[in-house]
């Protein structure tokens, strides 16, 4: 095998791969549909031309028979009127038109059949293409069906691989961590917290200590103010009671 003939198979092989790849089956029935509305219209002129040259067969027909008949009636006016060289004239012309009428049949019958051919072949260009519609519209949801499945499918044999699913678990991992260095912070407060609250609980002990001996000290000069004023009320009803017995003698 040559170089040159490996080369045109693997660019053939190539070239075929792409195209069965990128022929995607709703495209390619819409394409098809088109070509087949197109040939329609192609035939469609086609039938209007046929039923044209059959009309013109026909009329061209018509008038040659008329004409045969036009020159028998004048040749026998012509014999009637003991002219028998212009009746031979008008028979000669006749068999012209004769021929001619012969003639224009044969083709104006084949033309009536090549239209009527024409005609039914349109007539199942037709027909094949509202078929070909209504299998589109069945194809079209069987297409998108199968893709709908597909990309389901896919999608349910991907979970756990995508990057979709792989970045949920990333960032899982990431609120776990921040969770984490929260965690962290706070029992790193807590300690900070109980360091102050020693040495402010050492503090306060020497406040309560300082109050309490000040609380004392107030106690016992409250308690002396108070012994210096009842001896001082005992000694003015003393005077006072003394004054009362004098008076009284």
């Amino acid at each position: 095998m040559s170089i040159f003939k490996r080369i045109r198979d693997i660019t053939l092989a190539t070239i075929n791969d792409l195209i069965d790849r990128s022929e995607d089956p709703v495209k390619m029935l819409n394409q098809y549909i088109r070509d087949m509305e197109d040939e329609i219209a192609e035939a469609e002129v086609a039938v209007a031309k046929q039923i044209a040259v059959e009309k013109k067969l026909l009329h061209q027909y018509e008038e040659a028979a008329e004409m045969v008949q036009k020159r028998e009636e004048q040749a026998m006016k012509a014999l009637a009127a003991g002219n028998e060289d212009l009746a031979r004239r008008a028979l000669q012309d006749k068999k012209v038109h004769a021929s001619k009428a012969e003639e224009f049949k044969v083709h104006y019958e084949n033309a009536k059949s090549n239209a009527e051919q024409l005609r039914a072949r349109l007539k199942e260009m037709k027909e094949e293409l509202e078929k070909m519609k209504n299998r589109r519209e069945t194809l079209v949801a069987r297409a998108e069906t199968a893709k709908a499945q597909k990309k389901v499918n896919e999608a349910m044999s991907g979970i756990g691989k995508n990057s979709a699913s792989k970045g949920f678990e990333r960032m899982q991992e990431k609120v776990l961590q921040l969770e984490a260095e929260a965690k962290a912070s706070m029992e790193l407060s807590l300690d900070d917290r109980s360091l102050d609250d020693e040495l402010s609980a050492l503090d306060q002990s020497d406040i309560d200590l300082e109050l309490a001996q000040l609380k004392a000290k107030l106690a016992e000069a409250g308690s002396n103010t108070s012994g210096s004023a009842e001896a001082n009320v005992a000694d003015n009803n003393e005077a006072e009671n003394g004054s009362e017995s004098a008076q009284e003698k």
